[in-house]
């Protein structure tokens, strides 16, 4: 069995409004792009990670042709919230209305054939510096304002939510599982993988793989690929942007 990883799909189809093509070429009919490769790169026994923004849809009803088409793909997909998934209010409703084939994590683990997998949302931190990323050409490069106070005060907070769920979700990996693997969206370490919260949590939960999207606008992935291993743990960016709409081998057991 191979674990595979496709993050941030922004999928739309009960959503019509709602375009990726304004951000550039690499959306162009993206969706239909993501099928075509995914159909020709995953199969049926293959579980397929999804690391948040799953769609800009708002409630389950607007969701569910999302999820239908996710569900019609080969492979058992694994989900987690982005910071778009505003149709994902609690685990126990997303749940109820995913189709067969797919699973929800939400600051907890579950265990597929031997691979164990952990997840939450994570949240923006001041710790992780992403000043370097290789920006497609015509991409400008968004330089956070200086939060007020009460946002940073607010922003601390749910960091520290954020990482205490983290820490319950990967309490929960079995420990016989013959492969780990954190799942968060926003990124817990920068390019140079500098020690952070995040990354000292994964660390001491002997995690061997951690994958992550939220990232945009970054030059395709090449086969040196951006981030790496740090202290047992390799860290993978899989946006469908920087991936090209192509799910990505993380292991196989």
């Amino acid at each position: 069995m191979r674990v595979l990883a496709l993050s941030d799909p922004h999928l739309a189809e009960g959503t019509p409004d709602k375009s990726m093509a304004i951000f550039g070429p690499p959306w162009e009919d993206h969706p239909q792009t993501m099928v075509e490769r995914w159909r020709a790169t995953v199969r049926p026994d293959d579980v397929v990670i999804v690391a948040g923004d799953v769609s800009w849809a708002r409630t389950l009803d607007q969701v569910r042709p999302d999820l239908d088409l996710l569900a019609s793909l080969p492979g058992r997909k694994v989900l987690i919230r982005g910071n778009h998934d505003h149709w994902w209010q609690s685990a126990a409703k997303v749940r109820g209305a995913l189709p067969a084939g797919l699973h929800a994590l939400a600051h907890d683990a579950l265990l597929l054939d031997g691979v164990a997998i952990a997840g939450t949302r994570l949240w923006d931190d001041p710790e992780v510096r992403l000043d370097n990323l290789p920006l497609r050409p015509g991409t400008t490069r968004w330089v956070e304002p200086e939060p007020e106070p009460a946002e940073e005060e607010r922003n601390a907070k749910i960091l520290a939510r954020e990482l205490g769920r983290l820490e319950a979700a990967l309490s929960l990996l079995d420990p016989a599982a013959a492969v780990r693997i954190a799942v968060v969206h926003y990124p817990p370490v920068g390019t140079d993988l500098a020690p952070t919260r995040a990354a000292r949590l994964l660390e001491a939960a002997r995690v061997d793989h951690c994958v992550f999207g939220h990232l945009h606008g970054l030059l395709p992935r090449t086969e040196a690929p951006l981030f790496g291993t740090r202290n047992g743990v390799t860290y993978h960016l899989t946006s469908c942007d920087y991936l090209e709409m192509t799910p990505v081998e993380i292991a196989r057991v």
